[in-house]
């Protein structure tokens, strides 16, 4: 796995390093201090399989950058990685090509499922973003929705990966958390965003906070004698 850090801010960088180990033991991680340079490594490397893209660069601004990509390597997916959290610029971001845009202020759980979902092909929209958005499916829902996990409808192993993904876990930390195989819990979470009528994992922690989900600690994994 190979990823392109476009970022002016050299601390910034290296954390991102560390966080991003943790998607791949073998993931290569390059780095571009402003938009030039990372559409010239970008051309110079066409085996990349993501960028992660800042907004404010020196020299050209993120979505010029993020145009001039979109242009010229339309399959690549580009996630905006941006301190402006307003829902403007997240949307403007993802109309523009991107596959997903992380606040700086996520925390890494966050960060890494998020770029997991890009990774796998799906698209990242914040919660801030999905909040905001009016007209949404979401924002139709009916008052009388159901407010506690069992109303749902889910099974009681369904209801503890659901609290895990709540707060941000990746299908591998829920696996480590509860003990359960990844195809299982591939199988619980496709049910339960099926069950939310949602498509994909930030949308259904939306949903569960419209809910007004409450949910209780899930069980510890079993120990292996």
């Amino acid at each position: 796995m190979k990823i392109l850090v476009a970022d002016d801010h050299e601390l910034i960088r290296e954390a991102l390093r560390h966080v991003l180990k943790e998607l791949d033991d073998g993931v290569t991680v390059l780095e571009a201090g402003n938009g030039e340079s990372a559409c010239r490594l970008v051309n110079e490397n066409v085996d990349l399989d993501l960028l992660l893209l800042d907004l404010n660069l020196p020299g050209t601004s993120g979505f010029a950058t993020l145009a001039e990509l979109r242009r010229d390597h339309a399959a690549l997916p580009v996630v905006i990685l941006s301190a402006q959290e307003d829902a403007t610029t997240m949307r403007a971001a993802l109309d523009g090509g991107a596959m997903g845009f992380i606040p700086k202020s996520a925390n890494n759980a966050v960060m890494l499922s998020a770029l997991r979902l890009v990774l796998s092909g799906g698209r990242y929209v914040p919660p801030e973003l999905l909040n905001a958005t009016a007209g949404s499916a979401l924002s139709d829902a009916p008052v009388s929705a159901p407010k506690t996990p069992a109303e749902l409808g889910l099974t009681e192993r369904q209801l503890d990966v659901l609290a895990l993904l709540a707060q941000g876990k990746s299908n591998k930390q829920i696996c480590r958390d509860l003990g359960l195989a990844e195809a299982t819990v591939k199988i619980h979470v496709t049910a339960i965003l099926r069950t939310l009528k949602v498509a994909s994992r930030a949308q259904a922690i939306v949903a569960i906070n419209r809910l007004g989900l409450v949910f209780g600690t899930p069980p510890p994994p079993p120990v292996k004698r």
